[in-house]
């Protein structure tokens, strides 16, 4: 099946979604996750109406973004931030949706051009509390929140999770919904709050269920991935 077929569809689940739990408009950005796969799946999916695209293996990203430079495309970067990639990720992307300390926030604003408009930024929210899942911890959130706000050349947008996996409809609500209210609650004092960055191919249902604005889909629409070209 074609991209654009592949598109369509998670457009429909988005649609269907909002129908059956939101029951008014209410707009939910695709972002469109492209990592591992080639320029032309790109292509093809902004040829059919796609805008946002998410990537997390910076080389390979950075590669995709020169040779698309010409594409009116909208590069949110979704992967782990380690301190010597931030110079690049300031310089090539619109979006970062995984900033979880004060250090990256910082060195993301410094590295930004004066001539690009300030970076746009989630900060990752490990709301599950995992072990070994990265983003700040919900009772350390609104302290960072002060501190990135402050930073002159980012603009803090909203929060990102992924939460732990499961294939239980009922407890992936519980964990979005937990995530919507620490951020509804939080926009009483951020009101530049817009953007709640949950869902994936396995359950956007249940994150646009509980006020998703932004979903990351990428199986579903680019098929299988490939191997990265960086760890």
């Amino acid at each position: 099946m074609s991209i654009a077929y592949q598109l369509q569809n998670v457009f429909q689940r988005i649609s269907d979604a909002v129908t059956q739990y939101i029951c008014k408009p209410y707009p939910v950005t695709l972002l469109a996750v492209s990592k591992t796969h080639k320029i032309c799946k790109i292509e093809e999916a902004f040829n059919a109406g796609q805008r946002n695209f998410g990537e997390n293996y910076l080389q390979e990203a950075v590669g995709k973004i020169i040779a698309l430079n010409d594409y009116e495309i909208c590069w949110h970067y979704i992967g782990p931030i380690q301190s010597n990639k931030t110079s690049k990720i300031a310089e090539h992307f619109d979006w970062v949706h995984s900033v979880e300390r004060l250090k990256i926030a910082r060195r993301l604003s410094e590295q930004r051009s004066q001539d690009s408009k300030p970076l746009n930024i989630c900060l990752q929210v490990n709301i599950s509390a995992e072990e070994n899942k990265s983003g700040v911890a919900p009772d350390q959130l609104r302290e960072l929140m002060t501190q990135v706000q402050s930073l002159e050349r980012i603009k803090l947008r909203g929060l990102m999770c992924i939460p732990a996996k499961t294939d239980d409809f009922d407890q992936q609500r519980l964990a979005f919904r937990e995530m919507s209210q620490l951020f509804h609650h939080l926009q009483k004092d951020f009101p530049n709050l817009d953007t709640l960055s949950m869902g994936m191919s396995g359950d956007l249902e249940a994150a646009i269920a509980e006020g998703s604005t932004m979903v990351r889909v990428g199986t579903d629409i680019f098929g299988t991935r490939n191997k990265p070209l960086e760890s």
